[in-house]
């Protein structure tokens, strides 16, 4: 069943909370749209597991001794304490739900989006078929009474764990709004930490966000530093075999690097192992807004995998 016919079936005997990811940024363990409900003796999803999810069921119980329709947004750190070395962060909205804002939610239709209309004492919901999917940050303003949020329902967004802030990285970032991709991004120097999604990590730590990344997400590196791209696309090409990873550069950057990779006792020429230069090929030109289009259509290009099938029944249930 979906999130809402679960949390019909579940309001109809004792109150029920529900967890929600409005955003994410860095190496966050699930993106936008996920839900996780939680009853006093159970719970239904997941929003990660871990540290996160414990202490977000935590705050989601309390919020069942308030009023139905009582809601609050908690951001959370990633940080250590959370079992996250990439840092980043989640931003939640927790919420005892009034069985009355379920009714709407019958009858969705292909392609439908899902209006949430926060007001001081419940969030309002149901479907419409028109509007843009609403751009949330994990930092800054809080939704509060009055705000209004589209979201796609069911929709699975490929994880893009992105390194380099720099003007291609800028670029991919603004042009990803409204695509099925969920952005994870990266860089080392704190001159870009005021750029809304970008998660500093030290230099030292910046392989274990490569680590972290899920099997199925795409991995562009295009950061400002040669060395520091050898040791990114190096990590990457150390997990398992299917995941995209792609490197900007010439054609000139990929042979030294292959044959470093070699030395390192990797193959990077096997069929789908290493893409460099990125991009869809035919498209001329090497302003960042030009190259960063044609990142993302080749991202968009990548086949759907089991993946897919996983995050939908997350979602959706």
């Amino acid at each position: 069943m979906t999130w809402w016919e679960t949390a019909r079936a579940w309001a109809a005997d004792a109150p029920v909370a529900m967890l929600s990811v409005l955003a994410s940024e860095g190496s966050a363990p699930r993106g936008p749209g996920t839900r996780m409900l939680v009853g006093m003796g159970r719970t239904w999803g997941t929003i990660g597991g871990g540290a996160l999810e414990f202490q977000a069921i935590e705050q989601a119980r309390r919020t069942l001794d308030l009023a139905p329709g009582a809601w609050r947004i908690q951001d959370y750190p990633l940080g250590p304490l959370l079992g996250q070395c990439c840092g980043g962060r989640v931003r939640l909205l927790v919420e005892h739900l009034d069985p009355q804002t379920l009714a709407p939610l019958q009858g969705m239709e292909e392609g439908a989006l899902l209006i949430s209309h926060f007001t001081p004492h419940r969030i309002d919901r149901h479907w419409t078929a028109e509007g843009q999917p609403s751009a949330l940050s994990a930092r800054g303003d809080k939704p509060e009474a009055g705000t209004r949020i589209l979201e796609p329902v069911g929709q699975w967004r490929r994880p893009v764990y992105l390194f380099g802030a720099g003007h291609v990285g800028q670029a991919i970032a603004r042009h990803s709004h409204g695509l099925p991709l969920r952005l994870c991004w990266f860089d080392t120097r704190p001159m870009f930490e005021s750029i809304d999604g970008v998660t500093i990590v030290p230099d030292d730590a910046i392989l274990s966000c490569v680590a972290q990344a899920p099997p199925e997400a795409a991995i562009v590196i295009l950061t400002h530093d040669h060395a520091l791209d050898y040791r990114l696309t190096r990590a990457a090409l150390q997990r398992p075999a299917g995941g995209f990873v792609g490197l900007i550069g010439s054609a000139t950057k990929r042979a030294r690097f292959v044959s470093r990779l070699h030395g390192d006792g990797l193959d990077a020429t096997a069929p789908g192992r290493l893409t460099c230069p990125i991009g869809v090929a035919g498209i001329g030109g090497k302003e960042p807004d030009v190259i960063a289009i044609a990142v993302l259509a080749q991202l968009l290009q990548l086949p759907a995998d089991v993946a897919e099938t996983t995050e939908k029944v997350s979602i959706l249930g």
